[in-house]
This record gives structure tokens, C-alpha cells and sequence, in this order.
């Protein structure tokens, strides 16, 4: 059973950073590439960024060259390092694992969810 919990969220001002965690369970997690997503009210699920097993990262163009992804193998944690915030980054951030299929920006492409946490960024 693979658990995924997120922490980290809050509220913070225009401009701010908030560093979000993934704790995940299972000790296959070294193998699999760990994803974030955010939905805000009324919106679907976005992508938000990706980490692979090696390390290697890739960002949706909205959070791109603001948001960055790590993860430390030796805690079974990821991170998304979040960083200019505005506004419209408000939403419910979710972490998830790659199933294993060739892509990374899609939910379908995920097989487990954490439960979220709340981001909120004032003007």
C-alpha cells in the first residue's frame, strides 16, 4: 500500500515562498517518478512539475522558473520549492507517483494521490 501526505501549505503574501513536502510510504518509491498537481476552486487538476527516479525535472509553463521540485531518497520525500508566488497560484496541491507510462503532465498518468494541502497567496 502506497500512502502519499502532503504538508506545508498556508498562507502567505504576493511574492513569498512556501516549500511543500510529499512523504511517501513503501520502499519502492527510489524507482518512481513523483509528480505535483494544484486545482483551484471552480477548476481542473494542472500540472505542476515532475521529478524522475534520476532527478531529472520538467515544469508546466505557468510555475516554471519559480517552482522546483527535489526529493531526498533517504526520507521518501519530495519536495516543491515555490518561490514569486501570486495570486493565481492559490489552489489545493497534490503530490502523486507515476504509474510508469512514457508521460508526466496528465492525471491519468498517476496512480496514487496524497490528499492535498491548501496554498494560499494574498495580494
Amino acid at each position: 500500500q502506497v500512502q502519499l501526505v502532503e504538508s506545508g501549505g498556508g498562507l502567505v503574501q504576493a511574492g513569498g515562498s512556501l516549500r511543500l513536502s510529499c512523504a511517501a510510504s513503501g520502499r519502492t518509491f527510489t524507482s518512481y517518478g513523483m509528480g505535483w498537481f494544484r486545482q483551484a476552486p471552480a477548476k481542473g487538476r494542472e500540472f505542476v512539475g515532475y521529478i524522475s527516479g534520476s532527478g531529472d525535472t520538467y515544469y508546466g509553463s505557468s510555475v516554471k522558473g519559480r517552482f522546483t521540485c527535489s526529493r531526498d531518497m533517504t526520507k521518501n520525500t519530495v519536495y516543491l520549492q515555490m518561490n514569486s508566488l501570486k495570486p493565481e497560484d492559490t489552489a489545493v496541491y497534490f503530490c502523486a507517483r507515476q504509474a510508469g507510462g512514457p508521460t508526466v503532465v496528465f492525471e491519468t498518468d498517476y496512480d496514487y494521490w496524497g490528499q492535498g494541502t491548501q496554498v494560499t497567496v494574498s495580494s
